[in-house]
């Protein structure tokens, strides 16, 4: 990518900078890309802070700009209709661009909503030069596109980028250096070595089962030592299964298997599967979706992606030529396009969908089927498999929370009134788990009749969560008792510790800091010498009592469970990306994105006690006897 300075319009000019670090002075008017402290100066303004000041209108154009292009007209045919790969289906509500999962899949819808939120704070204003700092050269060549738009001066000055040290073996950086479609079928050769062993495990109960029940879940996140004994029970599901049980409902479990430290490779969870069966016999049947595998799937998996290698090219030269209002985004997501249609994504959906429509075609008339809905890819090939082998009503359970920036969980609402062929696949359902739930899906227009509510599955130990229930403001003499809660990703841990760090000389001194890290990614004491702290994985609901007040990373949604159990709480606002905490905009809870705000605001969370009532008690729907989710499955129970 070239400079794009144009010295000739030295007038009014405006600086952006994309860089966590000091800002330099600027004539003009500075735009800070990733970073909320605008130092009081009126003459700089915080990009992350114009996002969520117009968050409803961003967050709406940006699912309007996905849903247009995926009506592009291309030969008189929508882009949907081009990439039919099973009749009726449409291989596009698979790709990353429709999944929109800005947690790690597309971490460039950040920067996409970021540049509509300049152009919306530039339009209108006279703009003469846009002089654009950063490392990135794709949002480089984006911004240079949209000042074009505007009839603006651009400038890129090339900062250097964050080092990245090289720890990937030999083979992984050969196999990185190889083209999307060579990745793929490397991909798919080390796919079936690797789930051959679960191949058929579980099929003759299956066939053969009388239960009209289906749960779609993961084999993952199961309890140990009831893994151990042949008993199923997983934490996603809490007793469900064994009410249903005990009730006489015969269920089916199909199964997506997910390596873990309990079952760590194909061979163990073919073992455990089949003593789940051995002991319920027939009172639940599992199965897992790599028992389906065979040739036929394979080459039927290798045909859909021929198909798409065949109308892809065509594709791609007009979407990068296309031109609309917003198509400036486009080379932020190419890469990302070309991974859907020849990648590893693509070989991966693909298989995945010939799958569920092997699974499904051999499993007798089913009344009812459930599923954990975090709208990835695989669940609209869930979606169409269920439908096209005519089984009964399909509910979606969003298992956790639904974070109002998690644009997986969110469509342009045309969407929802088109359903013919190629559009948009939707369960008949969707199950919310408590009243925040139902709240995002009803904002963001899903159609209301259609929501139906039921019991936290995943929450049920707050039930019985106790905290301090003390109204005394804490004196100054009182020592703060802190609880930190991890992240399951690094990088959001280390942010939340290291602002943590640079916070401790601004709390009152003797301040007990006991961490929680997330189960899979592990915090270590000697890591952080100067803090003075106590790590644990003691149960959440013990330490929540021991407390004054909780520190959350970004993301977690263990910040709920402080939340609802009434502790005060506050999570780090994290400048690089979108604000992703599942409290954002519940009343009482805090937010830092830098060391003085963080103290500031664990001074004042700790010094009140907010009234468990009037914080969280709405936030999930909490009963152990779950008589909502009893009632939506009651067809099957009677």
């Amino acid at each position: 990518m070239t400079d794009y300075a144009d010295n000739q319009h030295p007038g009014n000019s405006i600086l952006i900078w994309d860089s966590e670090g000091v800002f330099p002075t600027n004539d003009g008017t500075t735009l800070l890309w990733r970073s909320y402290d605008c130092d009081g100066s009126a003459d700089v303004i915080s990009i992350p802070q114009l996002v969520e000041d117009n968050a409803y209108r961003l967050r709406s154009r940006y699912l309007a700009w996905i849903y247009e292009l995926g009506e592009t007209r291309i030969r008189s045919k929508r882009l949907v209709d081009h990439l039919e790969v099973h009749p009726g289906f449409s291989y596009w509500w698979m790709t990353l661009i429709a999944e929109k999962c800005n947690f790690a899949k597309s971490p460039q819808i950040t920067d996409a909503i970021r540049l509509m939120a300049f152009e919306n704070w530039v339009y209108g204003k006279s703009v003469t030069r846009v002089v654009f700092k950063t490392h990135n050269a794709q949002l480089a060549e984006s911004v240079r596109l949209l000042c074009i738009s505007l009839g603006t001066a651009f400038e890129w000055q090339r900062m250097e980028g964050d080092a990245i040290i090289e720890q990937r073996k030999f083979m992984t950086r050969l196999y990185l250096t190889l083209p999307n479609s060579v990745q793929a079928f490397v991909w798919l050769l080390r796919y079936l070595i690797d789930r051959w062993p679960l191949k058929s495990v579980g099929l003759r109960e299956w066939q053969k089962t009388k239960g009209d029940v289906c749960f779609i879940s993961y084999l993952f996140n199961l309890v140990p030592e009831a893994a151990k004994e042949g008993v199923f029970e997983s934490r996603y599901w809490a007793h469900l299964p064994q009410d249903l049980q005990r009730d006489g409902c015969k269920t089916n479990w199909l199964h997506l298997y997910v390596k873990d430290a309990v079952l760590p490779n194909s061979r163990d969870a073919a073992a455990v599967v089949r003593n789940f069966n051995k002991r319920e016999q027939g009172k639940q049947v599992h199965v897992t979706l790599d028992s389906f595998l065979s040739i036929e799937v394979v080459f039927r998996t290798l045909r859909d992606m021929f198909r798409l290698a065949l109308v892809a090219p065509k594709l791609s030269k007009v979407l990068s030529s296309y031109s609309s209002s917003s198509m400036y985004l486009w080379s932020l997501f190419t890469e990302e396009w070309l991974e859907s249609i020849y990648g590893v994504t693509a070989m991966s959906n693909l298989l995945f969908l010939n799958l569920f429509e092997s699974a499904l075609n051999s499993l007798p008339e089913q009344r009812e089927g459930v599923y954990l809905q975090e709208n990835q890819g695989w669940e609209f090939a869930l979606i169409y498999a269920w439908k096209a082998t005519g089984h009964g009503q399909l509910i979606g359970a969003p298992h956790s929370t639904v974070r109002f920036w998690d644009l997986r969980y969110f469509f342009d609402t045309r969407s929802y009134s088109r359903l013919s062929n190629n559009d948009f696949p939707m369960p008949t359902q969707v199950a919310c788990n408590g009243g925040a739930a139902k709240s995002a899906y009803k904002d963001g227009g899903y159609p209301q009749d259609n929501l139906v509510d039921v019991e936290a599955l995943r929450y049920l130990h707050l039930c019985h969560a106790k905290v301090k229930t003390s109204t005394t403001p804490l004196s100054k003499n009182n020592v703060i008792h802190l609880l930190v809660l991890g992240d399951y990703l690094i990088s959001n841990t280390q942010l939340q510790m290291n602002l943590l760090l640079q916070a401790v000389p601004f709390l009152p001194a003797g301040c007990v800091v006991t961490v929680k890290p997330h189960p899979n990614c592990p915090i270590h004491q000697e890591d952080y010498p100067s803090l003075n702290m106590r790590v644990t994985m003691e149960p959440i609901a013990k330490l929540l009592a021991e407390c004054d007040v909780a520190y959350s990373s970004a993301v977690t949604s263990a910040a709920v469970d402080a939340y609802c159990a009434g502790l005060p709480i506050v999570s780090v606002l994290d400048p690089g990306t979108l604000n992703l905490s599942p409290l954002r905009g519940c009343d009482g809870a805090l937010l830092a994105s830098t060391s003085e705000e963080l103290a500031d605001a664990l001074i004042t969370a700790s010094a009140f006690r907010y009234d468990t009532v009037a914080k969280g008690k709405n936030y999930f729907t909490l009963d152990s006897k779950l008589p909502r989710w009893r009632n939506l499955l009651r067809g099957s129970i009677l």
